[in-house]
């Protein structure tokens, strides 16, 4: 007897749906804060049934995904940039277990080299588009050469960002002596480019409890009622801090301001 064609449809269906699934990811592209699609709902599926994510899958890969997949990144030695590339796709795939140590040089941890100066790149027409918002990005202060990792989620005058842990948060507080609204030149290491930048360690205009955008009263740092600019959760900091670059302007008058402009120009050796 023949099987009614919707039957043998739907059952073509669930074995695609099933192979899919057991291959977790089948593109050989990389998924980023902002990728939509069925491959990101497997990729939260993989990060859900892993402990590292705890909502359903939605098919976007917003700051709660890219906080998990640093988090499994972290957990695995493998280069913290919150993307999910061929690596951290094999880790998912073996839950860690086939990765080489994370002191073998083929591994994408090994240290970074970070120079002494970076390039001098104009925001509008460069540096923006080489620090897009959601990227992981290295910051060694020029002065002392410690180092701790930030990711931009907020800004367009300039780079609004936020540690992506409490132990990046104390780096900061250590080169700064505390939170502070002192310029410093620092060089910002991103998809292996090092650019000249001026960063402050103030967070501002957000709180960590609270979801981000949500509208809310008394945001850190003196900020007024308003949206909440904290994506990073469980780093120890309210709100963003402000990175500048090259004629970057400040959001309260579109304008750059000199101070950082000379710590950028320090970072360049200028």
């Amino acid at each position: 007897m023949k099987r009614p064609i919707s039957i043998v449809l739907a059952t073509l269906l669930c074995l695609l749906v099933l192979s899919v699934s057991d291959c977790v990811l089948a593109s050989s592209g990389v998924l980023r804060f902002g990728s939509r699609g069925e491959e990101v709902r497997l990729l939260q599926q993989q990060l859900n049934e892993r402990g590292y994510l705890d909502h359903q899958p939605t098919g976007y890969f917003g700051p709660l995904t890219t906080q998990a997949v640093i988090g499994f990144q972290l957990d695995y030695c493998l280069k913290v940039d919150g993307m999910v590339g061929p690596q951290t796709l094999e880790a998912l795939r073996n839950n860690g277990e086939e990765l080489p140590p994370a002191d073998d040089p083929e591994t994408d941890n090994k240290p970074v080299e970070v120079p002494e100066t970076g390039e001098y790149l104009d925001w509008f027409s460069e540096a923006q588009y080489i620090f897009k918002e959601g990227d992981v990005a290295l910051i060694t202060d020029v002065d002392t050469r410690l180092s701790f990792k930030i990711m931009r989620t907020f800004g367009h005058e300039h780079a609004d960002v936020e540690t992506l842990t409490a132990e990046d948060s104390e780096v900061v507080k250590d080169i700064w002596g505390g939170w502070s609204w002192e310029r410093r030149a620092v060089i910002i290491t991103v998809n292996d480019r090092h650019v000249a930048a001026s960063m402050t360690a103030m967070p501002h205009a957000g709180r960590d409890g609270e979801p981000a955008l949500k509208t809310i009263a008394s945001r850190s740092g003196g900020y007024g009622r308003g949206a909440n600019l904290d994506r990073i959760k469980g780093n120890d900091m309210d709100g963003v801090m402000c990175l500048h670059f090259k004629n970057s302007n400040l959001h309260k008058n579109d304008k750059p301001e000199p101070r950082h402009q000379a710590m950028i120009k320090k970072a360049a050796g200028l």
